[in-house]
């Protein structure tokens, strides 16, 4: 998501750099989380909205929004462009989940370089590996399907 800079090429020097860098793969990690959450809802809308005007006569008046404007169109006009765009949307999400994958990926490999711990409250330390997955985000990410 991120984009890359020169900077992220070189090696952490400090235990303060590595702090920071973890920091900033978790951060990227829970924007992805966030963007997939936002985007499942969308395709979830839409599902909605198909599911609502299929079974409708295609000459029947809808509005649409495009763009901030209103728009009067037919439900045969309208029905192809909601059914692609949630498509886009899938595409987009299944994007989101194998960059979200690859970060996983960086996550890991990066705790095992630096041997990083994550403590809990009461100091005892916990190896990443063994947490029930999501734990640590409070993000619940299912399937959007409707």
């Amino acid at each position: 998501m991120a984009g890359v800079s020169g900077s992220e090429h070189k090696e952490p020097i400090n235990e303060q750099e590595v702090a920071a860098k973890y920091g900033s793969i978790r951060a990227e990690m829970n924007q992805i989380y966030s963007k997939i959450t936002e985007l499942e809802m969308e395709v979830s809308e839409h599902s909605l909205v198909i599911n609502a005007i299929q079974p409708l006569d295609p000459t029947r008046r809808c509005y649409r929004m495009i763009g901030g404007v209103l728009v009067e169109r037919t439900i045969k006009e309208v029905l192809p462009a909601v059914q692609q765009n949630k498509e886009g949307i899938e595409v987009v999400i299944a994007r989101l989940n194998e960059a979200l994958e690859r970060k996983k990926k960086e996550l890991t490999d990066f705790e095992t370089k630096y041997k990083i711990r994550i403590r809990k409250n009461d100091g005892e330390s916990v190896d990443d590996n063994s947490k029930k997955e999501g734990s640590a985000q409070g993000v619940l990410v299912g399937p959007a399907n409707a």
